[in-house]
């Protein structure tokens, strides 16, 4: 015999709701900065070649060396800039049912992913992380062929440590 239920759908209070804005989030490791600086002093000084063999293979652009160079040192300094307060905002936290990564220069984006929409957990150590000691987390869900959530500057045990915790909270939603 079929028993009915009533149903019911109520108007849930959205005052009470849990505010992920008060969470603490764990900031990157400080040595990320360095790679940050190592990666964007290589591609200023890239720019700075490059600007450099264009002024002298064609001599239309000498008379403009000086507003060329000012113009590369101001983008260097916007490029340095805005990597710093990318790196400062960047934090990451994990709560009894979900994890966090907050990122963003100009608009902050929260990402909040359940554990139990997680599919798979991929540690990486890029040359220059590993001579950091740091790693990469990269949390997948299902439905695509990228990572949702990518972690950078995380001291290498702690990443091999927040692997594993993802990994025990996957098996326990199978």
């Amino acid at each position: 015999m079929l028993r009915m239920e009533k149903f019911t759908n109520d108007t849930i209070d959205i005052t009470q709701l849990p505010k992920f804005e008060e969470v603490v989030f764990t900031k990157l490791h400080p040595s990320y900065w360095k790679i940050i600086l190592i990666f964007n002093v290589i591609f200023i000084l890239a720019l700075g070649i490059g600007l450099a063999i264009s002024l002298q293979s064609i001599p239309e652009f000498l008379p403009y060396q000086t507003q060329l160079t000012i113009g590369v040192v101001v983008i260097a300094v916007l490029i340095l800039f805005f990597s710093r307060l990318a790196f400062v905002k960047k934090g990451f936290a994990f709560r009894t049912h979900d994890v966090l990564f907050r990122h963003g220069v100009i608009a902050t984006n929260t990402i909040i992913i359940p554990y139990n929409r997680i599919q798979h957990v991929a540690l990486h150590e890029g040359i220059i992380s590993r001579f950091f000691g740091l790693a990469k987390i990269e949390i997948f869900t299902a439905g695509g062929d990228s990572s949702d959530i990518e972690i950078p500057g995380i001291e290498k045990q702690q990443a091999e440590n927040i692997k594993q915790l993802l990994m025990g909270k996957i098996q326990k939603e199978l």
